[in-house]
């Protein structure tokens, strides 16, 4: 009698003992996740976070309200800032920042406050690579072409640290290719309504981004960085037209961190167990089919990397040799 009861009594504490880390099935019941997005609304990252608010709930215990946040600035330098050093460690604030901050804290710009190998890495929603994408009405068809006019393109930017800026300012340095860039625009569909306009000639930015376009015939990309998609396959690498070694290695690492495409944190301090529950979370619903659906007829192809994965390659960036991030600081410097 005395062992039935003694066990009667552990099994009920046991039920009601929270799960390690103090993470409950229900912890996120009744509760709103914010994507703290460090871009104004329409780009890339703003929509490949918004069509996770939609799908992420159901993977999450406790189905919580998810929103977007729009927090532009310094290319999303203050939305890192405001994840890594604001948000508090509870899971319910994710930021999604630029891409290239990686390169911003290995060069020392004015104004990081962040550790990007501190944050609490969930992952990334999808790898992309640069391209350069020219006015279809514009006779250059192909990257050769462009090279050999000696004609001026004109190219929209949103500003210093973003690949609408980068990728084509190498192109320019390292590869003489006659470039004049306008830098200044809020966002990416800014700049896109700036090419519709015809006040700009070009654009770069994610393949991923500037597929809609691609496909209605607005734009052609005619060069491309080292990471590859379906469809860009056969496009020139930049990197692969440098004429020095030192040429080569500076846009290898400009290109490097397109690997983590879409990257997604939470604040330093995370718990272990929330970290678990969100790249689970991450993972199901970047594979649920109607996320699938939504994202292919939004011409958007999400495949979620591991944050472990991702910590990686930032680290790896952020080990670079001194002289080689002297050469890289010459050129790439970040927006403030």
């Amino acid at each position: 009698m005395k062992s039935t009861l003694a066990l009667t009594i552990a099994l009920a504490a046991l039920a009601a003992a929270p799960l390690s880390g103090g993470v409950q099935a229900a912890s996120f019941e009744g509760k709103t996740i914010t994507i703290v997005v460090g871009f104004k609304a329409g780009g890339g990252y703003d929509r490949t976070a918004r069509i996770l608010a939609r799908h992420i709930p159901k993977y999450l215990p406790g189905t919580p309200n998810v929103i977007v946040q729009n927090m532009p600035g310094a290319n999303s330098i203050t939305a890192a800032n405001h994840v890594y050093n604001i948000a508090k460690p509870d899971g319910l604030t994710i930021g999604t920042f630029n891409r290239n901050l990686v390169l911003a804290q290995l060069t020392n710009v004015r104004g990081v406050k962040f550790d990007q190998t501190k944050f609490a890495w969930i992952g990334s929603a999808a790898s992309e690579s640069t391209v350069l994408a020219i006015r279809n009405d514009l006779p250059y068809k192909t990257f050769d072409d462009l090279k050999k006019s000696g004609k001026t393109l004109v190219i929209g930017a949103t500003g210093p640290g973003a690949n609408t800026y980068d990728f084509p300012l190498l192109l320019k340095e390292l590869l003489g290719v006659d470039l004049k860039i306008v830098s200044g625009y809020s966002s990416s569909s800014d700049i896109m309504l700036a090419i519709e306009r015809k006040e700009v000639d070009a654009r770069a930015g994610s393949f991923t981004s500037l597929r809609p376009f691609i496909d209605r015939n607005l734009v052609h990309p005619v060069i491309r960085a080292r990471a590859t998609e379906a469809g860009i396959e056969q496009l020139p690498v930049d990197e692969n037209l440098a004429s020095t070694p030192r040429a080569k290695a500076i846009m290898a690492l400009r290109s490097a961190p397109e690997v983590v495409g879409r990257p997604y944190v939470m604040a330093p301090g995370t718990s272990d167990d929330i970290v678990r529950v969100m790249r689970e979370a991450f993972s199901k619903a970047i594979n649920d089919p109607e996320l699938v659906a939504e994202a292919k007829k939004g011409k958007m192809d999400l495949e979620y990397m591991p944050g472990d994965e991702a910590l990686k390659i930032v680290k790896d960036v952020l080990s670079q040799p001194k002289d080689v991030v002297d050469d890289f600081r010459k050129y790439i410097k970040f927006g403030e």
